[in-house]
């Protein structure tokens, strides 16, 4: 793999920011499944649950190869630890629809953001494990897929509508931007724009959630 020396401790700390999100998520998927209202989403909840598990420990594997020394020094996040926060308050409350906005729509939705620009990274320098990389990403656009179907389900059904939604949202998404933001020294590093990489997450997220509200707040 033609990663340059320069690049290796960067984009290991930038790895390991996003094995802690998979933990999260790995976390969060766990205590859904226990929620979770019917078999089939039951099923898949504790399927993402391992999956995430498998996703956290080949970034660890990557870490230690890029960089070993590096392990511990993993970014500080208040940002993320917030989020955490306002997640596991959510899944206090047994707030189902909540808890898939911020973590399969808007987190899987950053990592999905940052794993797809690092895939385009890798394949420029002939990474190995090319199969491997395209499954976690197949995989993380599951999760993904599986919370966007839910919230339009209960949208459809009247349980919930996007305007509510979307003021929801608005804790969370900033700070996903407060995350990136505060990786920035490590985006420059690798000659990547922070902002740029912010605004991936808005594309990966759905047009009910991301257009502007109508007069009456719909």
């Amino acid at each position: 793999m033609l990663v340059h020396s320069d690049e290796k401790v960067p984009i290991a700390r930038l790895l390991t920011f996003l094995e802690h999100g998979e933990r999260l998520a790995n976390e969060c998927a766990k205590a859904q499944a226990a929620l979770a209202p019917d078999s089939g989403s039951r099923r898949f909840l504790l399927s993402q649950a391992r999956q995430e598990a498998t996703h956290a420990m080949v970034f660890q594997g990557a870490i230690a190869w890029l960089a070993p020394r590096h392990l511990a020094d993993a970014p500080f996040l208040p940002a993320l630890e917030e989020y955490r926060t306002l997640l596991n308050e959510a899944l206090a409350r047994k707030d189902l629809l909540e808890t898939f906005l911020a973590e399969q729509v808007i987190l899987e939705g950053l990592g999905e953001a940052i794993l797809t620009r690092i895939e385009e990274g890798l394949v420029k320098r002939a990474a190995p494990l090319g199969r491997l990389r395209r499954m976690l990403l197949q995989q993380e656009e599951a999760h993904h897929g599986f919370g966007r179907r839910m919230l339009e389900r209960a949208i459809a059904e009247g349980r919930i509508d996007a305007g509510t939604l979307r003021r929801r949202a608005q804790d969370y998404l900033a700070l996903t931007d407060q995350m990136v933001l505060a990786l920035s020294d490590l985006f420059e590093s690798i000659d990547e724009d922070p902002t740029v990489w912010a605004q991936d997450v808005r594309k990966f997220l759905p047009e009910w959630l991301t257009q502007a509200p109508m007069a009456d707040g719909r």
